[in-house]
C-alpha cells in the first residue's frame, strides 16, 4: 500500500511540474484586498478579531470565505440560477486549474484529492490549464486575508481560490481535502446551506451570540433559491458550523430545531445533497442516462448521516 501511495504522490508531482513549466504564473500578491459588498455592511478593518475562528471565517469577507462585488451580491440574493446568470457558471462543464508550486507535498496531494473527488461524483471536469484559455482557477495560499474563501461561480480570467497551508497551530484549510472541497464548490457556484429562504423552518439563528459586525453573515437568500429541488441538508458540507461567528466560546451562533440532529455541517466530503444540487446546477441530470449515473454516485459515495 505504501508504495502505490508513493507512486501516487510521485505522478501527481510529475504532472504538476510538467504542467507548470509550460505556462507563465501570473504574479499573485501575498496580500490581497477580496471584494466585499457594501450593502452587507461588514468591516474589513474587524478582521483581525478573527484569529480563532475557524478558517473558513477568518477571512472576513461575506459569509466568512466568500469573495463578492455589489453586482454579484445582488445575484446572491436569489441564488445562482442558471436560467438567468449562465455566464456565472463555467463553460462546457470545465474548469481549468493550476495548483500554486508553494504548496508543499502532501498539501498540494489534499487539493489534488478534493479536485478528483468531484471530477469522479459530477460530470464537472477540472483540468490542468493550458496557458492559453482565459478563464482559469489559480488555487494558491494567500496570506492576508488568510484562512479558506473563493469567488462564488465563475469571475473571468485567473480567479483565486486560498487554501491556508497547516501550521504548528492548526490544519487551517488543508487537514483533509473536506475545506478544498467547499471552496470550490463555491467556485463552482454553490452557496451556504445556512441561507437558504426555508432555512428557519431547520435551524434557529441566535443573533446575540454572533459578533455584531458580522450578523449580515446569516441573512437568507430570497425565495428564488435553486436548492429548493432538494431538502435542507444538515450533512451539506456547505453549511456553517453551530459556533461560526460565536462571540464566545459555549455560544452557539446557529442551532438544528429538528429533534435527532446533533451536529451542523461537516468538512469531510460532498454529502448525498450536495453532491446532487452540483450535478444539477451543471445539467449534469438532464440526460436521463447521465441522470441515473451520478444519482447512484451521489447516493452511494455522498456523506448522509
Amino acid at each position: 500500500m505504501c508504495k502505490v501511495r508513493c507512486v501516487l504522490v510521485i505522478a501527481v508531482l510529475l504532472l504538476n511540474n510538467v504542467c507548470i513549466s509550460r505556462v507563465v504564473l501570473p504574479h499573485v500578491p501575498d496580500i490581497m484586498h477580496p471584494p466585499i459588498p457594501e450593502d452587507a455592511d461588514i468591516d474589513a478593518d474587524l478582521i483581525d478579531q478573527l484569529h480563532d475562528q475557524d478558517p473558513e471565517v477568518r477571512p472576513g469577507l461575506f459569509q466568512g470565505d466568500m469573495a463578492m462585488e455589489n453586482d454579484i451580491y445582488k445575484y446572491w440574493r436569489i441564488g445562482l440560477r442558471k436560467d438567468i446568470f449562465p455566464e456565472k457558471l463555467w463553460l462546457n462543464k470545465t474548469v481549468p486549474y493550476v495548483i500554486s508550486p508553494l504548496y508543499d507535498v502532501t498539501d498540494y496531494v489534499t487539493i489534488y484529492r478534493a479536485i478528483r473527488t468531484i471530477n469522479f461524483m459530477t460530470c464537472v471536469k477540472f483540468i490542468p490549464w493550458n496557458g492559453k484559455v482565459s478563464d482559469y482557477l489559480l488555487i494558491w495560499p494567500i496570506k492576508y486575508p488568510a484562512g479558506c474563501w473563493s469567488f462564488v461561480g465563475r469571475k473571468g480570467g485567473s480567479q483565486i481560490l486560498s487554501l491556508q497551508p497547516p501550521t504548528d497551530r492548526s490544519t487551517n484549510c488543508l487537514g483533509n481535502e473536506g475545506r478544498a472541497i467547499h471552496e470550490l464548490m463555491h467556485a463552482l457556484g454553490i452557496f451556504h446551506e445556512h441561507s437558504r429562504w426555508d432555512r428557519d423552518r431547520y435551524v434557529k439563528i441566535h443573533p446575540e451570540n454572533i459578533v455584531p459586525r458580522y450578523k449580515s453573515n446569516f441573512q437568507k437568500q430570497s425565495p428564488e433559491n435553486t436548492s429548493f429541488s432538494f431538502e435542507y441538508d444538515f450533512d451539506s458540507i456547505m453549511h456553517y458550523g453551530k459556533n461560526y461567528f460565536s462571540i464566545g466560546s459555549g455560544k452557539p451562533t446557529i442551532t438544528p430545531k429538528v429533534s435527532g440532529v446533533k451536529k451542523l455541517g461537516q468538512r469531510k466530503g460532498m454529502s448525498v445533497l450536495d453532491c446532487l444540487k452540483l450535478n444539477d446546477l451543471y445539467g449534469c441530470l438532464d440526460n436521463p442516462k447521465t441522470r441515473r449515473k451520478y444519482f447512484s454516485i451521489c447516493k452511494f459515495l455522498g456523506i448522509s448521516s
